[in-house]
């Protein structure tokens, strides 16, 4: 399954494609703001996932974003500030809990290619990955408390991933941590100097995965996220809580101050 689409699209909605070879299903998204995600994208994106899930030419999944700027700036502030009902706040951030779901529980590995800055969102999307392979200069912060909400959809994925008291760290101190931080803590599994390195041994790696045997990286699979089986009623709640959080008058002139810089 590959998502094309037109010039204006992808400048209003960001651009999702999925590229299979070798056995390895290649799934990249981009937002010309800074490949953050709106609401379009990330159903794409859980759409692409879900389908190199079952698609029986993909033994591993490859995540990965465009161009040379940020990995992932998290959720669209253009669309967190149009937000007008909680319905439509709950919906939104329900985006967020499709990818993640469609991540852990895709029945291969997904291998997440972080090649620059992640902030938000993004970072419950490498939490959410199997293995996650960075650059130095990959820097990472949960920015949602600076802007009146939380990390409330995201938060599962990565307690689990990196514990409780990192966790809450990142939650409170809404600062940037470095990469060599966040492979100590397991966000990343490996830190690579450069682009052309990570991508060597992303590649390397993928190979290797993708002549596996599929049914002991499937039982692995569950073995990884077994005890998530009520994520989806989990995440639903926190997507809820953050769409009534959006609406404060507290968080929407912290969009907005953000949004001027």
């Amino acid at each position: 399954m590959a998502t094309t689409k037109n010039p204006s699209a992808v400048a209003t909605s960001g651009d999702v494609t999925m590229e299979l070879a070798e056995g390895i299903a290649t799934i990249t998204f981009g937002h010309p703001k800074g490949n953050s995600m709106p609401s379009a994208l990330l159903r794409l994106l859980a759409l692409e996932i879900a389908a190199a899930g079952v698609d029986p030419r993909a033994q591993v999944i490859v995540l990965r974003s465009e161009g040379p700027g940020p990995f992932c700036a998290g959720a669209s502030f253009d669309e967190l500030a149009a937000i007008q009902d909680a319905a439509s706040g709950k919906e939104f951030f329900g985006g967020f809990a499709q990818v993640i779901l469609a991540m852990i529980r895709a029945p291969k590995f997904v291998v997440t290619r972080v090649h620059g800055k992640v902030a938000g969102g993004g970072v419950g999307l490498v939490a959410a990955s199997d293995f996650s392979m960075a650059v130095g200069a990959a820097s990472a912060k949960l920015s949602e408390l600076a802007v009146g909400i939380g990390p409330f959809v995201v938060g599962p994925a990565i307690e689990r991933k990196i514990g409780l008291a990192a966790f809450s760290a990142m939650a409170v101190d809404a600062d940037w941590r470095d990469a060599a931080w966040c492979e100590r803590h397991g966000l990343y599994a490996r830190v690579y100097g450069d682009p052309a390195h990570l991508d060597e041994a992303i590649l390397s790696l993928a190979r290797t995965l993708a002549k596996s045997n599929p049914a002991a990286m499937a039982q692995l699979k569950r073995v990884f996220w077994a005890g998530t089986e009520h994520w989806d009623r989990l995440l639903a709640e926190r997507a809820e809580t953050s769409g009534t959080l959006v609406l404060s008058e507290f968080t929407r002139n912290a969009i907005a101050a953000f949004a001027k810089g």
